[in-house]
């Protein structure tokens, strides 16, 4: 008889395998084998009568969930069940925290051992962690599973409670969520903080001086005793300096007239100051520090840093990756030590260990940082990783080394140099900055991806002046500033707001956000997160009639109950009934408001400064004006944020809607109007208006030719040669020296691309279409042979359950599909890769292999085949 062993993947079950006796049997349950219902079809047939099947949580029976094996995931309880039956003992070793300790309990359930259960935890998958696990094995811990219970029961209950009346009262397939909601409300809330911002602007002087054989630059910061206005000075809702602050506001001709007289006046240091200042590393990385890190410097979103973080910590590579705390084991913290000194020298090793302490709102889940598993601790180059878990594991690595290094030493200098002329005094300021001694800046430099090229970065040298110094002014230019609004959040301020906040935990940063994407209540702008109309509408809805499942703090204590539960200070039970069932319990209040909403208010977006009320309909966001007892209706393009949406636009897009747009210009050669256009899919130009003749010739009213606009082009700032540019396309470069055809370029649904024989190549970021030869679209062309272009692997998901045989998700001609073998399955419209689960792609396999292949039809030959 054999130990079986069950994990959640076949990457951890093959890493561990390795490091266990011969007689243990490791076997992966492929993530939960069982949830509540995800769709009617799932609901048993004995239980499809009853009211409450359909939230698949019994109320009455003291908020009973209905757990189900879903399709998929029969032929693993199978395997599974099967496999128990030659054990003589089961070891469920799935991950330490809540979520892994349901899925080990729900094994239980479902296999209902008949042998000796023992739980094996364990945040790193090294060869001492595991035989230390198997030495202190111990029994499931039902608070973190009742903890975790109740929150998947409470996600249902304001899920598929509050959902259905979004569906009701302002468009179908919108989405209501515990912590969604609250999130979406975040962002909301920052694109109506930038909608009320009003900008300012102010003018300053930049100083190019000499001193000492040195040149180095200065600001002007003070006027005849009076200090120079900068952006805090503004009133943001006014876009003006208060009144009674006493400032120097600056505009173009003063500031010119200005840099004229001082240019003639007398420059010398009036003051020098030097401070000494030491900086100490940043802690380790938690969940969340690393997702923001891993944005601002890889670029990569939360998903993606979790999933890759995930691959690199079952491969054995990593230590556990959810978790919030930033202590380091003893015998990890003699590693790092003895890593920095080989690899830095002993003068950049902290005096002694240096120990942090997790300071993160209900900081819980696992009980150390993220850092390099094991006693060796190679590098990244070591490893031979490549691509993101190269980019990853070595912002992992250095910043673990960097905890035990010594500290930073600078010196910032701030010399003062007055300007006395017929004009008033000046007071210009420069500062410096000096690396006396590097420390962990060897290593780790937040938001640098080169230490050594961040410590070139951070030295700004300036001369060794004195009291007195006279002073030689070459250059002085008149600058000009505009006051920002708040940014927009990213995946790191926004996971970093999140976790401030105390919503949601670091295993749910990632899916929160993937959430939000995937329902449409957000959209991205390179790394800005940017809430749509949608958004507004829903949020409107919930802050009127739900305050309490968006505020922030309500959501905050709510995962404050469930810490309190998985620690065994609170009960579940109580709680949910108090929740849902209470006076002002959620089931009252979705049937109370149920009668009460009138979806035309709710439809309408409150924006105060706007003339006319933007609503949200079944086919997304609308102006509406009354005009002489008329209402005029015109679509929102998606591509415009809310928090751009102002009367000029407005008034642009009803006058096009009245009266057709303006022209930008006319084609010289044609004499048609050139249109600068914004549709549901983006800006765009167009030649001659629509429903006319294109051209000289009448060719049976043709749409007229259109061309996107490229990401960088901003529809307001477009000529009429850049539009004619545009319209140019495709151009001809060339023939092909091999086959005599044309090679063209030119913009398509996914950018610009070269074609030659129906064979395309997409444009890089550093090509340009107007500019490429034929001899880099010959190039381009050459990476790829064939007429269809390859399919390109997106994503690995991992190895078949069954096979081995790897399972990946691939880019194709017509959209992206899961592959197995031969087997290719399209994923569904509006998929996401990042987040699809080897679950689904295992499920989307299986349909495809039920499918009947299709017969080709038969019948009388057509007149072209004959």
């Amino acid at each position: 008889m054999s130990k079986l062993v069950i994990v959640e993947s076949p990457t951890k079950a093959r890493t561990i395998r390795g490091f266990l006796p011969d007689d243990y049997q490791v076997e992966a349950s492929m993530g939960h084998i069982r949830d509540l219902p995800a769709s009617a079809s799932e609901i048993p047939a004995r239980y499809k009568g009853e009211e409450w099947s359909r939230l698949g949580v019994n109320i009455a029976a003291d908020f009973e969930p209905l757990y189900v094996i879903p399709k998929a995931k029969k032929k693993v309880v199978k395997e599974l069940t099967q496999a128990l039956k030659e054990a003589d003992e089961l070891i469920l070793a799935t991950d330490e925290d809540r979520e892994g300790e349901s899925i080990a309990w729900h094994l239980t359930q479902v296999l209902k051992p008949g042998v000796p259960v023992k739980r094996m935890v364990f945040h790193e998958i090294t060869d001492d962690a595991i035989r230390e696990a198997l030495e202190h094995c111990r029994p499931l811990n039902n608070k973190l599973v009742q903890a975790q219970e109740t929150r998947r029961i409470l996600d249902r209950l304001v899920g598929y409670t509050v959902s259905p009346l979004l569906w009701k009262k302002i468009a179908p397939k919108l989405s209501a969520g515990r912590v969604q909601s609250a999130a979406v409300r975040l962002l909301v809330q920052r694109e109506q903080d930038r909608r009320r911002f009003k900008s300012g602007s102010y003018w300053d002087l930049k100083a190019l001086l000499e001193a000492k054989e040195e040149q180095f630059t200065a600001q002007l910061i003070a006027l005849g005793g009076a200090r120079l206005a900068t952006g805090k000075d503004f009133d943001e809702n006014t876009g003006k300096i208060p009144k009674g602050k006493r400032v120097v506001l600056l505009n173009e001709a003063q500031a010119r007239e200005l840099a004229d007289q001082l240019l003639k006046g007398e420059w010398q240091v009036g003051d020098v100051n030097e401070r000494e200042q030491t900086r100490s590393p940043a802690p380790p990385f938690t969940t969340s520090t690393l997702q923001q890190e891993a944005n601002r410097k890889l670029n990569m979103d939360a998903q993606q840093t979790m999933r890759v973080a995930q691959q690199l910590y079952e491969r054995g590579l990593i230590t556990y990756m959810r978790t919030d705390s930033v202590h380091l084991a003893k015998q990890a913290l003699t590693r790092i030590r003895e890593c920095v000194e080989e690899k830095y020298g002993a003068d950049y090793l902290s005096p002694s260990p240096r120990q942090y302490r997790t300071k993160a709102k209900g900081a819980q889940e696992a009980h150390e940082a993220i850092r390099p598993a094991g006693q060796e601790m190679p590098t990244a180059e070591e490893l031979e990783l490549t691509g993101q878990e190269y980019g990853l594991y070595d912002l992992i690595w250095k910043r673990t080394m960097a905890t035990q290094m010594a500290d930073a030493r600078l010196l910032f200098t701030t010399i003062q140099i007055t300007v006395r002329s017929e004009a008033k005094d000046a007071t210009f300021r420069a500062s410096g900055k000096r690396v006396l001694f590097p420390g962990f800046f060897r290593a780790y430099v937040e938001g640098a991806d080169d230490p050594n090229g961040a410590l070139d970065d951070q030295e700004t040298i300036l001369p060794p002046l004195a009291v007195g110094d006279p002073v030689t002014c070459r250059e002085l230019e008149p600058i000009k500033h505009d006051t920002k609004p708040p940014a927009r959040y990213t995946d790191a301020t926004l996971v970093k707001a999140l976790e401030s906040e105390g919503i949601g935990r670091p295993s749910t940063y990632a899916s929160i956000i993937s959430t939000i994407q995937d329902r449409g209540y957000v959209s991205k702008s390179g790394r800005q997160l940017v809430p749509t109309f949608t958004a507004f509408a829903v949020n409107h809805l919930m802050e009127q009639h739900f305050p309490d499942l968006v505020d922030l703090e309500f959501t905050a204590q709510m995962e404050q109950v469930l810490d309190d539960i998985a620690d065994g200070d609170s009960e579940g039970l109580p709680y949910l009934k108090t929740f849902y069932l209470g006076d002002n319990g959620l089931d009252h209040q979705v049937k109370a408001k149920e009668e009460q909403i009138d979806p035309r208010e709710i439809h309408a977006i409150v924006i105060d400064d706007l003339e006319v009320k933007v609503r949200v309909g079944r086919y997304g966001a609308y102006l509406e004006q009354d005009h002489d007892g008329d209402v005029i209706r015109v679509s929102l393009p998606d591509s415009l944020p809310p928090g751009d949406l102002d009367n000029a636009a407005i008034e642009r897009l009803l006058r096009e809607k009245a009266q057709g747009p303006t022209p930008l210009g006319y084609h010289p050669d044609t004499g048609e109007p050139v249109y600068v256009l914004i549709g549901p899919y983006g800006p765009y130009v167009q030649q001659g208006s629509n429903g006319e003749n294109n051209g000289a010739n009448n060719n049976g009213g043709k749409k007229p030719p259109r061309v996107s606009l490229l990401k960088n082009m901003k529809p307001e700032e477009i000529t009429l040669e850049q539009a004619l540019a545009l319209l140019a396309l495709p151009r001809t470069l060339g023939e092909h020296p091999e086959t005599g055809k044309p090679v063209d370029a030119g913009i398509g649904r996914y950018g610009p691309f070269v074609r030659h024989d129906d064979s395309y190549r997409s444009l890089t970021k550093e090509d340009n279409v107007f500019t490429i030869d034929l001899a880099r679209a010959l190039e381009l062309l050459a990476q790829e042979k064939g007429t269809r272009r390859a399919a390109v692997v997106v994503r690995e998901i991992g190895p078949h359950p069954d096979d081995g045989e790897l399972i990946a998700i691939y880019e194709g001609r017509y959209g992206p599909y899961v592959k197995h073998g031969k087997i290719n399955a399209s994923l569904p419209k509006g998929a996401d890769v990042e987040k699809l689960s080897m679950e689904q792609a295992l499920e989307l396999i299986e349909k495809k292999k039920a499918q009947k292949p299709r017969k080709r039809k038969t019948g009388k030959k057509s007149k072209s085949t004959e």
